[in-house]
């Protein structure tokens, strides 16, 4: 997909000042910042977005590069995510809001990352619902150092690398870049003694037990959210969250049509000739279905309510009995006499001469 031109996506004229540009950009970043926008995808591609576009027009080369030759004079790939662009504008986001913003800059208190973790249910369970008790391994806050990384009585001092501001500057040709330093992720500052269990880090790894109640109603697809079950955050900051994904088996029997079910049933000529009643397993049990005189293979008895219960608990959707009429290979005598006659009072051909025709076709694999 073609980027858009960085002066549209500001809302300015390619003539602005600086200054108008700071504006624009901070209109664009009050509106789809993560903290007004949480979980909010497109905000925060929004919010990439402007940030790239303001990178480069902020800067009197780029923007001279970006006049002459377009997208290709800056080479920029864009924000991969908000952390780089709160490391990049730690100064503008201050300067726009009081901090760095959304618990991503220097200072701020950082949130862990999200976990994910697929579980495979019966096709009854997603129906009904169930509880289930699952075991993973994942980082855990420290308990000695309780996520700081740092022994007791000792804390963090300012990073000897950046000089406690979280960025370093990388030369390359005739650029200067800002990138976030290694030393100290971005920080400004390292631990002083690291702890002896988690060797600084302020996590170690642990088998935990979790119960996962899956809701009635659930497809292959849906996620589970578990809150506060994902990694610590760095430096003591609240944990992500847990993201089971379910992955539903198929029904040997049920096929699932989002709340519906359908299901074949076999009927004898007979049957489907003079109708009939038949007991019909569902998943709630056995359920008596009446086959209207006249069917035909492919029609449809419905069960309403024996369906797949809704995801919000308000009702359920119908199950769908799908007839097949089944011919018979193979006739004793006395069922080809009653056939016989059948036909000659129905006048239907059954001679071997004749081509095609019903009975024909069943006399004639004896």
């Amino acid at each position: 997909m073609a980027k858009r031109d960085y002066y549209e996506v500001l809302g300015v004229a390619n003539s602005a000042s600086a200054s108008d540009i700071k504006a624009a950009y901070r209109k664009l970043a009050l509106k789809y910042h993560p903290d007004r926008n949480p979980d909010d995808k497109a905000a925060e591609e929004k919010f990439k977005e402007a940030s790239e576009a303001y990178e480069v027009l902020s800067d009197s080369d780029k923007r001279a590069r970006y006049d002459r030759f377009g997208h290709q004079g800056v080479g920029s790939q864009g924000f991969q995510d908000v952390n780089d662009i709160f490391s990049s504008f730690g100064s503008i986001f201050e300067d726009f809001f009081g901090f760095t913003g959304a618990g991503q800059g220097r200072g701020r208190v950082r949130r862990g990352a999200d976990l994910r973790y697929d579980m495979a249910i019966e096709f009854e369970e997603a129906v009904f619902g169930v509880e289930r008790q699952v075991e993973l391994e994942r980082p855990i806050r420290c308990e000695t150092c309780d996520g700081s990384g740092a022994k007791k009585g000792s804390g963090r001092i300012t990073c000897r690398t950046c000089g406690g501001q979280g960025q370093v500057n990388r030369t390359q040709g005739f650029f200067a870049i800002r990138t976030t330093c290694h030393a100290c992720g971005g920080e400004g500052t390292i631990v002083e003694k690291p702890c002896d269990d988690c060797r600084g880090q302020g996590r170690v790894n642990k088998k935990r037990t979790l119960t996962v109640k899956v809701p009635a109603g659930v497809d292959s697809g849906v996620r589970l959210r578990l809150s506060g079950e994902g990694e610590p955050g760095p430096a003591g900051g609240p944990n992500g969250d847990l993201y089971v994904v379910l992955h539903v088996k198929e029904s040997e029997r049920f096929v699932r049509d989002g709340l519906d079910l359908i299901v074949e049933q076999p009927i004898g000529i007979a049957q489907a000739s003079l109708g009939c009643d038949l007991k019909i397993k569902t998943l709630d049990g056995e359920s008596d279905i009446s086959i209207p005189a006249g069917s035909q293979s492919g029609d449809r008895v419905t069960l309403a309510g024996a369906g797949v219960p809704h995801l919000k608990g308000v009702g359920r959707g119908d199950m769908h009995i799908q007839l097949r009429v089944v011919v018979p290979k193979k006739l004793s005598k006395e069922q080809k006499e009653l056939l016989q006659k059948y036909a000659e009072i129905s006048k239907e051909e059954t001679t071997i001469n004749t081509s095609g025709g019903f009975f024909h076709r069943i006399f004639s694999q004896d």
